[in-house]
């Protein structure tokens, strides 16, 4: 006789395919979805002729600069133009700088050194107040636009092997400045994270003889447990495995490894599921702070990465890790992934 048969399991384990983790869906003390919802939130204001990004005169020469969509050729000493939308100039503090050499060192035939050498690179949007969730296909079409040129440009030089592009939204999140911004570093390595998911891609494809982001998606669309929003290129899903609560990926719905190769069509159905995504968990959680991310093949390190499919993940800060995530690197969700996509389509509005 099975003695436990009365008990109710509180919890569960999930297990990510893509990352070979287990996440704590923590169902014994989930909450309602309307309580994710938090007091108004404190920002850092400045006012305008205060914030760095609004005055841009103290800022490097950018690298590149747009206006509604059309790409300014712009020279080194050369006045910003007043009409600029979108803009991209060297971080002035950066974690990764240009050099001539890695100049790798050892310490007591035990410890390694290199060079943190790369570029990194902030890109600034022009409305102080205006956040990404309340921008309109095009203007998150043209900030797609600026990624995507950007990582073009940086991808074939010296000792660049990885591309990270993410944006951080809120003081919880790490913005240190309220101006809507994201960021661009380059790498002469690849993460363990993004080099764990490559690896874990290829032997699952090895062994399956198929992509493994396309037959998640697949399954998605057919039980629709998880599903956010779907146009004809991308999905939105609030992954089985979430590590945290209101996670979610937008991936192509086609079997595609490097961002950097993404059509003009594809670019405006992105940005139509980026803006439903960022506007549906703006409203269903009063406008939480958030990171996102690209996880794409790298271009430059000699590697064969088709079995890869890129993908953006949306991490909103519905909780702050403490010892337990912290030491196991094991995170804990305070919601199922099917109550928070079914919360986060009823809150989706045009």
């Amino acid at each position: 006789m099975n003695k436990n048969k009365n008990i109710k399991l509180l919890s569960e384990l999930r297990f990510d395919l893509a990352s070979k983790d287990w996440v704590v869906i923590a169902t014994g003390r989930a909450k309602r979805p309307e309580s994710f919802k938090k007091e108004k939130r404190e920002k850092k204001r400045f006012l305008e002729n205060q914030c760095p990004f609004c005055d841009l005169k103290d800022q490097e020469t950018p690298t590149l600069v747009f206006s509604k969509d059309e790409k300014i050729d712009f020279e080194p000493g050369a006045k910003i133009p007043e009409n600029w939308t979108t803009i991209v100039v060297p971080n002035k503090y950066p974690a990764f700088s240009p050099g001539e050499s890695l100049d790798k060192r050892v310490e007591g035939n035990l410890y390694q050194t290199i060079n943190a050498l790369g570029f990194h690179e902030v890109v600034i949007t022009k409305n102080h107040e205006k956040q990404l969730a309340q921008f309109s296909n095009e203007e998150i079409k043209e900030v797609i636009d600026v990624y995507q040129r950007r990582y073009l440009d940086l991808k074939d030089k010296k000792f660049v092997n990885h591309i990270s592009i993410f944006h951080n939204h809120g003081r919880e999140a790490g913005a240190s400045i309220e101006h809507p911004h994201s960021q661009i570093i380059t790498t002469p390595l690849v993460d363990v994270d993004s080099r764990k998911s490559l690896l874990n891609s290829k032997e699952y494809r090895r062994v399956n003889k198929k992509c493994i982001y396309c037959r998640m998606n697949e399954w998605e669309k057919k039980v629709k447990k998880r599903v956010v929003f779907e146009n004809k290129d991308f999905l939105v899903i609030c992954p089985f495995a979430s590590k945290t609560a209101f996670e979610m990926i937008i991936s192509p719905q086609k079997h595609l490894a490097y961002f950097e190769k993404i059509t003009e069509k594809e670019k405006w159905h992105l940005a139509e599921a980026f803006k439903i995504a960022l506007r549906a968990l703006y409203k269903a959680l009063d406008d939480p702070a958030y990171n996102f991310y690209l996880h794409t093949a790298p271009s430059n390190d000699k590697g064969n990465h088709d079995s890869y499919h890129w993908h953006f993940t949306i991490l909103p800060k519905t909780a702050i890790p403490a010892g337990f995530e912290i030491g196991t690197m094991m995170e804990i969700s305070a919601i199922e992934p099917e109550k928070a996509a079914e919360y986060l389509k009823k809150n989706i509005s045009s």
